[in-house]
C-alpha cells in the first residue's frame, strides 16, 4: 500500500473552510469552535448550508446536494487551505456520488480533518485523490470544545506535526512489530463501505486503526467478521485499536477482539486513544508508520503534514 500525498502544513492566517457533510450542527457549538479557530491565528468560514436541517430527515444537515456543494466549493476555492467538518452523525454516503472528483483533484492538497461519519469520505479522498487525510476532532465536537488536551493535540498536528509522530498510550493485545501506511476510522462505516465505488478492495500492507461508539458486541462482530468473510484483512500489516466509546466494558469486548483478530498473525494494539473518546489523539491517514504492540506506540515515519 503506498503512501498518500501530504498537504501542506497550515500557518497563522491560513483560511479554514467549516462545512456539514453528515448530521445537523448547533449553532452555539460551531460559533464556539470557529472562536477557538480564530484564537488559533486562522481565518475560519462557515459553509452556506452549515446550519441547515434537512426538511423530511432532521438527522441529515440540510439536503444531500447542498452539503455537497459545500463541500466541493470549500474544496475548488483557491482561497481555501483546509476543510474542517463540523461534525459527524450520519449522512456521506449519501452525498459521496454527488461530488465532482476531477474538479476536486484540480484543486489539489488541502488539510480534510473529520471522523466518525466522516470515515467514508476519508476512504473517498485516499481513493479518489491520493491524499493523506487526518482523522480527529470536529470544530463543533464536544471533544474539541471541552477537552485541552484533544484541541492541543490537534493543533499541533496541523502547525508543528513533527512534534507529535509517536502516538503511545496504548496496551498490548497481540505483541510484535510491523511497518505500514495508516487507514481505517469507524468500523462500522467501513464494513459499510464494502462494495462502493470507494471502498477499497482489500487494507492489504496497511495498518489499520479502528474504533467506533454505541455499537453493542455482536454488531462489532457482524462488523468484524463481514470484513473478513470478504476478504479485506488478507495481508494486514498490523492493527491500532482506539475507543468503544458506550460499545461495552473492555474486558468483554478484549475477547472479541483477540477472536477476530488472532488468527490474522499481526501485532494488534488496544486502546491508542483516538476516536470518540476524551482526549482524543489525530491521527492522520495515508502515512508510513511503524506499529509497535509491545511497546503501545504508533510512530509515524515522516510528519502528518508537510
Amino acid at each position: 500500500m503506498p503512501a498518500l500525498r501530504r498537504p501542506r502544513r497550515l500557518a497563522p492566517g491560513a483560511r479554514v473552510a467549516v462545512v456539514a457533510p453528515s448530521g445537523p450542527v448547533p449553532g452555539e457549538r460551531l460559533e464556539e469552535g470557529l472562536r477557538i479557530l480564530r484564537e488559533w491565528g486562522l481565518d475560519p468560514v462557515a459553509g452556506p448550508h452549515v446550519l441547515d436541517r434537512h426538511r423530511e430527515f432532521g438527522y441529515l444537515a440540510g439536503s444531500d446536494a447542498d452539503r455537497a456543494a459545500d463541500l466541493q466549493s470549500a474544496w475548488c476555492d483557491p482561497r481555501v487551505d483546509a476543510v474542517f467538518c463540523a461534525r459527524g452523525g450520519y449522512g456521506v454516503q449519501r452525498m459521496v456520488d454527488l461530488l465532482d472528483w476531477e474538479a476536486m483533484r484540480a484543486a489539489g492538497p488541502k488539510v480534510f480533518l473529520g471522523f466518525s461519519d466522516i470515515t467514508a469520505l476519508h476512504e473517498a479522498f485516499a481513493r479518489r485523490l491520493g491524499l493523506a487525510t487526518l482523522h480527529g476532532p470536529m470544530t463543533a465536537g464536544i471533544d474539541f470544545l471541552r477537552n485541552a488536551e484533544a484541541r492541543e493535540h490537534l493543533r499541533a498536528t496541523l502547525f508543528e506535526p513533527e512534534t507529535v509522530r509517536t502516538l503511545g498510550r496504548g496496551r498490548t493485545l497481540v505483541p510484535g512489530r510491523a511497518r505500514g501506511v495508516t487507514l481505517g476510522g469507524c468500523l462500522s462505516l467501513l464494513a459499510a463501505g464494502l462494495g462502493t465505488p470507494d471502498g477499497r478492495s482489500s487494507a492489504r500492507g496497511g495498518l489499520l486503526l479502528l474504533e467506533d461508539v454505541g455499537e453493542e458486541a455482536y454488531r462489532l462482530d457482524r462488523y468484524l467478521t463481514q470484513l473478513l468473510r470478504a476478504g479485506w484483512l488478507e495481508g494486514l500489516g498490523g492493527l491500532a485499536l482506539g475507543s468503544w466509546e458506550d460499545c461495552g466494558p473492555a474486558a468483554e469486548l478484549r475477547p472479541l477482539f483477540l477472536d477476530r483478530f488472532g488468527s490474522l498473525g499481526v501485532p494488534v494494539v488496544e486502546e491508542l486513544g483516538f476516536g470518540h473518546c476524551a482526549g482524543a489523539l489525530t491521527v492522520p491517514f495515508g502515512i508510513p508508520a511503524v506499529l509497535d504492540a509491545d511497546a503501545g506506540t504508533l510512530a509515524l515515519e515522516e510528519p502528518a503534514l508537510a
